[in-house]
């Protein structure tokens, strides 16, 4: 999962850095630890730090994305059956959230 989970974020860890896009692609498609580590030791560790190259905003950049409860949540504190089922499929690794 850690492999899929770093795709996402491969821009932001390098943003300002002399890494190349081949290097960000290929972490970006990894699919393995060892790959990673494999890619990760071909990075020079003596690089400055890009200063303000590295700052600025990641993720969300538009519009604070509105926070919605799910359907009649405030109206009780008990979950029934079909509720309960759906937050335990929400909470599956392939359920998108």
């Amino acid at each position: 999962r850690g492999c899929r989970d770093i795709r996402k974020h491969v821009a932001w860890y390098f943003k300002g850095y002399p890494v190349g896009g081949e290097t960000r692609a290929m972490l970006a498609t990894a699919s393995s630890l060892t790959e990673i580590d494999d890619i990760l030791a071909t990075l020079d560790l003596d690089a400055p730090y890009p200063g303000l190259a590295a700052e600025g905003q990641r993720g969300r950049a538009g519009t604070p994305k509105r926070p919605a409860l799910p359907d009649r949540w405030l109206e009780s504190r008990e979950l029934d059956a079909a509720e309960t089922s759906a937050i335990a499929d929400a909470e599956l690794d392939h359920s998108g959230g």
